[in-house]
């Protein structure tokens, strides 16, 4: 089978499957230079409310597919940057179920979602250093938010392996299923973010990221969308909310 990028929206929730099976879910450049469109396309959908990210089978993704790096280590590189910072705009809520192995480019993609969830037996790696590629300035950043300087440098310096205990005690996934269990928890977890205001997470998510001039922008969302009020009334009824603030969509 071709390698490619799988999309299909169930109950409001967007799935992304990576499907490069002969080489461990790795990227090719199409691969790449596709998924800023999809992603573009599910942000303004307004069935989407939330995105999950993962592998075809037992791997997450392997990273880039080596092949790839051969002519241009630089627009190779730029590709699967300007992927990542896709991911990492998406406006609603990002997951990455993650079996096997997340390595290179794949953890690039899942240090890009909002969550990570792995599968006892998951292992994660930052390899460029096995290759002599400088890592880029963005993709660092964002892995020594989540991890740490610590760990970010034990996985730049050496390109070792770490399992999922240790990469949940550092903070890079924040919850570890046991076999099997991967599935049912993401399902389970998906639920309740469909369930929830995007307004809230939509705010919260520029606000954890970073943004810092747009205070009074949600101030006034919040006053305009009639969220708080249904909020509060669902909950004095005992009943759940039917939530009407949605993502605006472009054009």
């Amino acid at each position: 089978m071709e390698p490619q990028l799988e999309y299909r929206v169930t109950d409001s929730v967007a799935t992304v499957v990576i499907r490069h099976p002969e080489k461990r879910n790795a990227m090719t450049a199409a691969m790449w230079r596709s998924l800023p469109t999809l992603l573009e396309e599910s942000a303004g959908d307004p069935a989407v409310r939330a995105l999950v990210l993962t592998g075809e089978g037992g791997t997450f993704c392997a990273g880039a597919d080596i092949s790839t790096l051969r002519s241009s280590p630089e627009e190779a590189q730029g590709l699967a940057v300007r992927a990542e910072e896709a991911l990492a705009a998406f406006p609603k809520p990002t997951l990455a179920a993650i079996r096997g192995h997340c390595v290179g480019g794949g953890a690039q993609l899942a240090a890009a979602c909002d969550l990570r969830f792995a599968e006892e037996g998951a292992l994660f790696g930052v390899t460029p250093a096995k290759l002599g590629i400088v890592y880029p300035a963005s993709s660092t950043r964002r892995l020594v938010a989540l991890a740490g300087p610590a760990t970010a440098k034990y996985l730049l310096f050496s390109g070792e392996l770490i399992d999922a205990p240790r990469a949940l005690r550092t903070g890079l996934v924040d919850e570890v299923l046991p076999e099997g269990g991967l599935v049912k928890r993401v399902a389970e977890f998906t639920r309740i973010l469909v369930a929830r205001s995007q307004l809230t997470q939509a705010a919260a998510k520029e606000f954890a990221d970073g943004r810092t001039d747009r205070d009074a922008h949600w101030a006034g969302q919040a006053r305009g969308s009639g969220d708080t009020a249904e909020g509060v009334a669902a909950f004095l009824e005992r009943r759940p909310p039917r939530f009407g603030w949605s993502v605006p969509t472009s054009g």
